[in-house]
This record gives C-alpha cells, sequence and structure tokens, in this order.
C-alpha cells in the first residue's frame, strides 16, 4: 500500500484509525471560488516502516475544489514534510511557496519571455534557465526604480550599464 492509498482509504472510513488536523480555506478571485480542505496526520508509522526518509513527521492531502462559472473543477495533492501534524500552519506553507513559484514564473515569462522560447532539446532548457534566472537577481540588485524589463532593455542596449551590473559588488 502506498501512503496515497492508504491516506485516501482513512478519509473513506473518515479518519477513524487516526486523528488528523484538518483546515479549510475559501478564496474568491479572478472570477472563480476555490475550497481546500488540507488534512494532516502524523500516524504514519506504517510509512516510516517502508520508506526510511528523514525526519518525515506528517503527511498532507490537500482537496481543491474550484468553481468556475457552472464548472467544477476537483483536484486532489499528497505532500510528505517534516512539519508536525498543523493544517493551517502547513495550508499557509504552502500557498506561501506557490506564491513565490508563481511570482517567479510570472516574472520569467513577462522579462524574459520563457513561454516564446523555442529551446528544447539536451541540458539547453536548463542551461538558459540557470543562465536567465542569474540575469534575474543581477537586474533586481541593480539601483533604480525602473521595472526588471526596462533595465533588461537598458543592459541590453547600453554596454556600460551592463557592466555597471555585472561587476557590482
Amino acid at each position: 500500500m502506498t501512503w496515497r492509498s492508504s491516506l485516501s482509504r482513512e478519509k473513506t472510513n473518515e479518519y477513524n484509525e487516526c486523528q488528523p488536523s484538518r483546515h479549510q480555506t475559501l478564496e474568491k478571485s479572478h472570477g472563480r471560488i476555490e475550497t481546500r480542505t488540507i488534512t494532516v496526520t502524523s500516524d504514519i508509522d506504517w510509512l516510516r516502516e517502508r520508506q526510511p526518509w528523514a525526519g518525515l513527521a506528517s503527511i498532507v492531502l490537500v482537496e481543491s475544489c474550484r468553481e468556475i462559472g457552472a464548472r467544477t473543477e476537483r483536484e486532489s495533492r499528497f505532500y510528505i514534510t517534516s512539519l508536525p501534524a498543523s493544517a493551517e500552519r502547513i495550508a499557509s506553507t504552502i500557498r506561501g511557496h506557490w506564491g513565490i513559484e508563481n511570482g517567479l514564473h510570472w516574472v520569467m515569462d513577462m522579462v524574459f519571455r520563457d513561454d516564446e522560447g523555442r529551446i528544447r532539446t539536451g541540458n539547453a532548457p536548463a542551461n538558459f534557465a540557470t543562465v536567465k534566472h542569474m540575469a534575474s537577481n543581477l537586474l533586481r540588485q541593480a539601483p533604480g526604480k525602473d521595472s526588471l524589463r526596462v533595465k533588461r532593455k537598458m543592459a541590453a542596449w547600453d554596454d556600460d550599464y551592463l557592466a555597471h551590473i555585472v561587476s557590482r559588488k
């Protein structure tokens, strides 16, 4: 039995065999309503016996129900964590992670036009992603209140500005 199937089995049995921590959030934005139910349990001795993950403390089930107009989408995600079974804390941690992740992807797409890239073979996609992240970090550290996109264009047009950004200590 996998940890996913075990947590799903517990859910089916209404968590009779363990005492989970639960938390629910409701978010209304961007023309949709999303309800997230987070269930966390530390009753995972069976999992520790099968998988010796260092520091493993809890397993997490996040169930999302997204209503967009008349359409409803449901999704379940599973996580393992070294955090104790506090559904509210873990929910906040997961949302914070995705906020950072989504913000980074948005910046990379808006500043470097990532979605338009055609580099798809070998190590090239990973290499270009690394270079773009380095460039993004250098642009963030550059003085001034201009946007990252403007700083990028200025660096492309002005060799002295580019040298200043790259050599800045």
